[in-house]
């Protein structure tokens, strides 16, 4: 059976997204009705919606068998895709990033950086982080007990911890977020650079080539000047990196730049935000993480799991395959909803509950397989930190006034966490 029409429309808007609610109703219905089905949203190539958490992995695993690069890796309508492939020469992407890539390239790509987000590299910057979140903690402090802890801290902590590894000047930060934040919100009025509620594809494009055009020039300078001045930075790794022997192409060294610069903080963000948002509405969870530190970690990954900032990536089919008892022909297309993924009921008991103590925690929020998240550690020692320092400190918490979270059926979190609360 195909997908109704609302369900179909639902798991794509953006709004939807923004309510949370929505959204989570649709892929319940999905997994309990229609687990591995196809959509045809108006305007939309029909796609494969795949809702099941066994489903996901078994295709993260088989990346010869489904392919990033060969069809949009996000969600794309079919007038975008077509303007997309003629501005691009044939390409379907604005941006070519290790997301974009499929083996032999991937594996080439991801190596110049791996081994600096690998834990035992991470560990000596522990200290530093430390110190960032002190910085930010002293500020939240003084503030008199009322933040918007999202954009106030959530937003900009790991966005200093990200460029400063990556050696982007503490200056340019909020250029950095403003950028991020138009790249994954183009359809969010208060985050998209038309500042308007924006439906039609051109002005879309239009938008987020801007964006990546800035991007571009930005990087553009920070790559003549790491090559003629490296540095132990991760923009040095990449200005000065070689594939096949030969430097990166200028398409390729800006899709590194730019999910460096963005995934490697807005995810993060987006779960500390609703990291803080959940512990405001569940006072008890709360008073048992303070009481017991040692819960921070399954804290942490209950956090990833209930906001999961990534809401899907889609694949597409090198040969007929079968997945979940469906025959899928080659040249399909496949959306993985990580959201419905993290809340299927074969896989986590009482999933609408937020849980610090669930274990085991098998969310498929970073991905799986050889595209899982670089910066996933990275993410992980950001945060712990962050809630080591934070729950010493803190000794009240509420919210004040209503969450809301981003318009983006992509990239999406709390936008707004409005909170009182009292710390020594």
């Amino acid at each position: 059976m195909m997908i109704p029409n609302d369900i179909a429309h639902t798991i794509i808007d953006p709004k939807a997204y923004a309510d949370g609610k929505r959204v989570d109703e649709a892929f319940a219905w999905l997994r309990r009705e229609a687990p591995l089905d196809i959509a045809e949203p108006e305007g939309f190539d029909p796609f494969w919606v795949v809702t099941r958490h066994a489903d996901i992995l078994e295709i993260e695993r088989q990346n010869d068998l489904f392919h990033n690069g060969d069809r949009p890796t996000t969600l794309t309508n079919i007038e975008s895709e077509k303007m997309v492939r003629s501005m691009m020469g044939g390409s379907p992407h604005l941006i070519r990033s290790l997301v974009q890539m499929d083996n032999p390239d991937h594996f080439a790509y991801r190596r110049l950086t791996q081994g600096l987000f690998l834990p035992q590299n991470l560990r000596r910057l522990e200290v530093r982080i430390r110190q960032i979140a002190h910085g930010f903690l002293d500020r939240m402090a003084a503030m008199g007990g009322r933040c918007d802890f999202a954009k106030d801290v959530a937003f900009l902590y790991p966005l200093h911890v990200i460029m400063e590894l990556m050696g982007v000047p503490e200056a340019d930060e909020p250029r950095m977020l403003k950028l991020t934040q138009e790249l994954f919100g183009s359809a969010d009025p208060d985050l998209n650079r038309s500042g308007a509620t924006v439906t039609d594809s051109a002005t879309v494009l239009s938008n987020l080539q801007e964006v990546v055009a800035d991007f571009t020039a930005y990087f553009n300078a920070i790559t003549e000047d790491r090559r003629a001045h490296p540095r132990e930075d991760v923009c040095s790794a990449i200005a000065n990196g070689r594939v096949d022997g030969r430097p990166l192409g200028v398409l390729e060294a800006m899709g590194y730049y730019i999910i460096t610069a963005t995934a490697g903080h807005d995810t993060t963000s987006n779960t500390t935000a609703g990291g803080l948002w959940a512990l405001a509405e569940n006072p008890g969870e709360l008073a048992k993480l303070k009481a017991n530190p040692a819960l921070i970690p399954s804290f942490l990954e209950e956090s990833i799991r209930w906001v999961t900032p990534v809401k899907h990536f889609m694949r597409s089919t090198t040969a007929d395959v079968e997945i979940g008892g469906r025959k899928i022909p080659k040249g399909d297309w496949l959306m993985l909803s990580y959201p419905s993924g993290n809340r299927d009921e074969a896989v986590f008991d009482d999933p609408f509950r937020f849980d610090i103590e669930r274990t085991p925690n098998k969310h498929v929020a970073f991905g799986h397989g050889a595209h899982i998240c670089l910066g996933q550690h990275l993410a992980r020692l950001e945060m712990r930190v962050l809630w080591e320092e934070l729950l010493s400190r803190l000794e009240s918490l509420e919210l004040d006034g209503e969450p809301k979270r981003s318009e983006a059926n992509f990239v999406c979190g709390p936008k707004s966490v409005p909170i009182r609360y009292t710390m020594h």
